[in-house]
């Protein structure tokens, strides 16, 4: 099964929709509603290193589970409902702390 802070590889697409590269992102919905969806919730990461407002920095200091090959930024604008068939494979499981930061980051986004 498919659980929260699960770190998969999916075909995301491009902002302007013209096309999908494989990339990795963090399952941010929760275990029950991925239990019972098609589809999970996600947010994108790229290991284009950025330091904005919205991103987060991730390293395999942030993982309980696999190994990144570079620094990455976990762009929490970057939020997808995707279907679970899309999945190419599990890489890994990011930890309760850096769950709560994602999660932190997206209330300062759509809070108002």
């Amino acid at each position: 099964m498919i659980e929260q802070k699960d770190l998969l590889l999916f075909p995301f697409p491009f902002s302007d929709q013209s096309g999908r590269k494989v990339r990795p992102v963090i399952v941010i919905s929760n275990n029950e509603f991925n239990k019972y969806s098609d589809d999970v919730i996600v947010i994108g990461v790229t290991s284009n290193i950025l330091k904005d407002k919205y991103t987060i920095s991730l390293t395999n200091n942030n993982l309980d589970e696999g190994k990144l090959l570079t620094k990455c930024s976990i762009k929490t604008e970057n939020l997808l409902k995707l279907d679970k068939e899309l999945i190419i494979k599990k890489i890994g499981q990011v930890n309760k702390e850096t769950l709560k930061n994602i999660i932190d980051k997206l209330f300062t986004i759509i809070s108002y």
